[in-house]
C-alpha cells in the first residue's frame, strides 16, 4: 500500500529529488513517441493499462542509497511524465537474503512503486567474488528491464562510489577507459546520484523515516572496495587534506570529456580509412602513423571491436601498433580472435583461431 506520510523537506531530501528529477526530465524528450524498452518482447511486456507512458526500474538493495534513490524517483516519476518500478536482486550470497529481498521489495511497494520485481542469482567465482556478484547482477538487472519493457534502470551509485571507481582505476593502470569512472546514462543504466554524498542518501533515509539495511559486506576488508572505502580514502584524506573524493571526481569527469571526444574523432576516421571485405578489415599504415598515439591506438581497438568483437588488452593494442611505429619486417601477430599483418601498406585484420591453424 501507498505511504501517505509525507516527510518534512530537509536538505538531504531536496538534493536527492533535485538529481533525480532533472536525471529523469533528460528522459523524457527522448522516450516521447518511442517504444519504452530495448530487446525482445519488450513492447508486449509492458503492464496492463499502462499505455505509452515509459517505465524505469529502480535497482532496489535496502540499503541507504538506492532507498535515498527509490524514494525520490516514486516522488519525482509521475511529475516527469514516467511510470516507476523496482527490481531487486538477491544474490544468495548471505543467510537470510531471502528476506532482505522481501524486505526491501515491501519498501518499494510502501512507496508506491509498481511493478516490484525479486530476482534470484546464483553467483560463480568467475573473476573473482566482487566481479562475479556484479557480473550476476546486471545480467539479472538487463533481465529485469527487458521483461518489463523498461526505459532505463536507475542505479544508486553516489559521488563516494564514482570517487572508488577512479581510485581502483588508477591503482590497476587501467587508463582512461577507467579513469572516466561511471557514466550518469549509459542508455541502458541511470545514475542520477553520481553527484551526491553518500552522507547525504543517509541523511535522506533518516530524514524520511525509511530504515535502510546495512549490508555486513560493506565490512569486510576482503572486498577491495571496502578497503578503498575504509581504509585508503580516509588515509589520503588525512594526509593529503580534505576533497579528495571531489577531486577523484572531477579527474573523472574531464577523462570522460577527453576519452569521449578522441573516441569520437576515431569513429569518423575508421569511417574513411577501413576496408571491410570478406577476409577482415584493412587500415593504412600511412594514415595510422600520422596520427598521434591516441588515436591510433583508438583506430587499431575500434577495428578489432567493430569487426570481431574483441576488446583488445593495452598491452595488445601496443604490439599492434608497433607493426606502424616499429616496422622492421614482422611477420603476423596473433591476438586473442584476431591475426594482424602487415602486407602492402596496410595492416589486415583477420579472424583467428587455433582450430584454423591446426588445418
Amino acid at each position: 500500500m501507498h505511504s501517505e506520510r509525507r516527510p518534512r523537506l530537509t536538505p538531504a531530501i531536496a538534493d536527492v529529488r533535485r538529481a533525480v528529477r532533472t536525471a529523469l526530465a533528460a528522459l523524457v524528450p527522448q522516450s516521447e513517441g518511442r517504444p519504452a524498452a530495448r530487446g525482445r518482447g519488450a513492447d508486449e511486456s509492458r503492464s496492463p493499462g499502462a499505455g505509452s507512458t515509459p517505465l524505469v526500474l529502480v535497482a532496489l538493495s535496502g540499503g541507504p542509497d538506492s532507498l535515498a534513490l527509490a524514494a525520490a524517483t516514486a516522488f519525482e516519476a509521475s511529475k516527469a511524465g514516467v511510470r516507476a518500478g523496482a527490481v531487486i536482486v538477491n544474490h544468495n550470497l548471505q543467510e537470510g537474503s531471502a528476506d532482505v529481498a522481501a524486505a526491501a521489495a515491501q519498501q518499494a511497494r510502501d512507496l508506491g512503486l509498481d511493478p516490484v520485481d525479486i530476482r534470484s542469482v546464483l553467483v560463480g567465482d568467475a573473476g573473482g567474488p566482487e566481479s562475479a556478484a556484479r557480473d550476476a547482477r546486471y545480467a539479472a538487472l538487463a533481465a529485469a528491464a527487458a521483461e518489463h519493457g523498461a526505459l532505463r534502470v536507475l542505479l544508486g551509485h553516489t559521488l563516494d562510489d564514482q570517487a572508488e571507481t577512479v581510485l581502483l582505476g588508477l591503482a590497476r593502470g587501467s587508463g582512461a577507459g577507467s579513469l572516466k569512472g561511471m557514466a550518469v546514462d549509459t542508455g541502458q543504466y541511470l545514475r542520477p546520484l553520481l553527484a551526491i554524498t553518500r552522507a547525504t542518501t543517509v541523511q535522506c533515509c533518516e530524514d524520511s523515516g525509511i530504515v535502510a539495511w546495512n549490508d555486513p559486506h560493506n565490512l569486510d576488508t576482503s572486498y577491495t572496495r571496502v578497503r578503498v572505502r575504509q581504509t585508503i580514502l580516509p588515509l589520503l584524506e588525512s594526509e593529503l587534506g580534505p576533497g579528495i573524493r571531489d577531486a577523484l571526481v572531477r579527474t573523472a569527469d574531464q577523462a570522460r570529456e577527453d576519452a569521449e571526444a578522441l573516441d569520437h574523432f576515431a569513429e569518423e576516421m575508421a569511417e574513411d580509412l577501413a576496408d571491410i571485405s570478406e577476409a577482415g578489415i584493412s587500415l593504412p599504415v600511412r594514415a595510422l602513423a600520422a596520427n598521434p598515439a591516441a588515436l591510433r591506438q583508438r583506430l587499431i581497438r575500434l577495428a578489432v571491436a567493430s569487426e570481431f568483437h574483441v576488446s583488445l588488452s593495452r598491452s595488445h593494442t601496443l604490439e599492434i601498433a608497433r607493426l606502424v611505429t616499429d616496422w622492421r619486417g614482422q611477420g603476423p601477430i596473433d591476438v586473442p580472435g584476431v591475426r594482424v599483418e602487415r602486407r602492402e601498406n596496410l595492416l589486415h585484420f583477420s579472424a583467428h583461431s587455433e582450430e584454423r591453424d591446426a588445418v
